[in-house]
């Protein structure tokens, strides 16, 4: 956001240099830029989040280390305590304009009532699992995000059902049992995703899709590859093809700032990645990589003007393409130098057409400019 404000005011500049628009004008656009920008995610307000973290990690320590020489009543009280705190004195900072304070506060509290569901459970022997504790700590989070309406804790929300999520599918936080099934997580995402429009949470939307195509990814390598592949490569390339189709629309509804085109080629590319692993050595490959291919030129010929990152992406997306294709047929179908051959001329294309598409993207601004 803070580099969309420069731009902005290097543009407004030039506006107010050649007569667009008048010093006033300019003004109130600059002001209100830099009002959202205060209000998103900058680097302070990263910095101060995970300082909060750091904060809420070091006292939960601090209890745990102590643990046995404090009074159980105490310790208790001294887990509640900050979990109260942190939320009422978030509250009275961010009413009187400290906006950063107060949800830096949130977060300690809601990562001492994480701690404080492990430590008192210890304390008390009550059953459950590890599974169990992180779904209450998610809800937990969320119920506060809504009633103080706070983007941070709905993102801190996501992280944990990402965490919980992370935990079942690799077994490296806990095992499964009668409440632990990956399959949860899709009705979670759904109410978190609600949530992030009352919160006004556009990063946690942004991470939730990409938790879904993480999810999806698990499906995909959990059943048959080439039937669930091929699904979800379909699916994103509907999504894509929706938001291309009707942008307004769509974004008036999940409100993304325009950038589902973005994760919908993300799912795309990882779907094909995953078809193409699991059909090398046969002659299905080549359909499979010619395929991914068209699909990163019409993403960029379709999106690439209005989306930079979309453009990265697909930049990037082609050249591990190639070193797919070449880790895959070198030795086989074309041989090494016949693969670099054609990679060169399949890439001296891709060159060309890029090349005119922003040439002639940098000459629909000029006339769009001048009109």
């Amino acid at each position: 956001m803070a580099r969309y404000v420069v731009r902005l005011r290097q543009d407004v500049e030039r506006w107010v240099s050649n007569g667009l628009i008048d010093t006033g004008t300019a003004g109130k656009l600059l002001a209100d830029a830099e009002s959202r920008d205060r209000q998103g995610f900058g680097s302070g307000t990263v910095l101060a989040m995970m300082a909060a973290l750091l904060l809420g990690a070091a006292i939960l320590i601090f209890v745990a280390a102590n643990w046995e020489a404090f009074p159980r009543l105490l310790r208790v009280g001294a887990l509640f305590s900050v979990i109260a705190g942190g939320y009422v004195g978030g509250a009275i900072f961010r009413s009187r304009g400290h906006g950063v304070i107060g949800e830096a506060l949130w977060i300690v509290a809601a990562a001492a009532f994480g701690g404080s569901l492990a430590l008192i459970g210890q304390m008390y022997h009550i059953s459950g699992d590890e599974s169990a504790a992180m779904l209450t700590w998610c809800a937990a989070t969320a119920l506060a995000a809504i009633v103080l309406r706070s983007g941070p804790l709905t993102v801190a929300a996501v992280g944990i059902i990402d965490a919980w999520l992370a935990g079942l599918l690799t077994g490296g936080l806990f095992s499964f049992s009668h409440v632990a099934t990956p399959h949860l997580f899709l009705p979670v995402a759904a109410v978190l995703f609600a949530i992030s429009y009352w919160t006004q949470s556009g990063t946690a939307r942004h991470l939730i899709l990409l938790s879904v195509i993480a999810y999806a990814s698990w499906l995909v390598v959990d059943g048959n590859i080439v039937e669930n592949g091929f699904v979800m490569a379909c699916v994103s390339a509907g999504l894509f093809a929706v938001a291309h189709v009707a942008p307004r629309e769509v974004d008036n509804i999940v409100r993304l700032g325009g950038r589902l085109p973005v994760h919908a080629l993300i799912g795309f590319l990882v779907a094909m990645a995953l078809l193409q692993i699991e059909l090398e050595g046969e002659d299905t490959f080549a359909v499979a990589a010619a395929v991914t291919l068209a699909g990163i030129v019409a993403a960029i010929v379709l999106q690439g003007r209005t989306s930079r990152g979309l453009r990265w992406i697909a930049y990037l997306a082609f050249a591990l393409e190639l070193c797919l294709i070449y880790g895959v047929t070198m030795g086989t179908m074309l041989g090494t130098a016949g693969f670099f051959l054609f990679a060169a001329v399949l890439l001296g294309l891709l060159a060309v057409i890029i090349l005119r598409l922003e040439k002639r993207m940098g000459q629909t601004r000029t006339d769009g400019g001048r009109a």
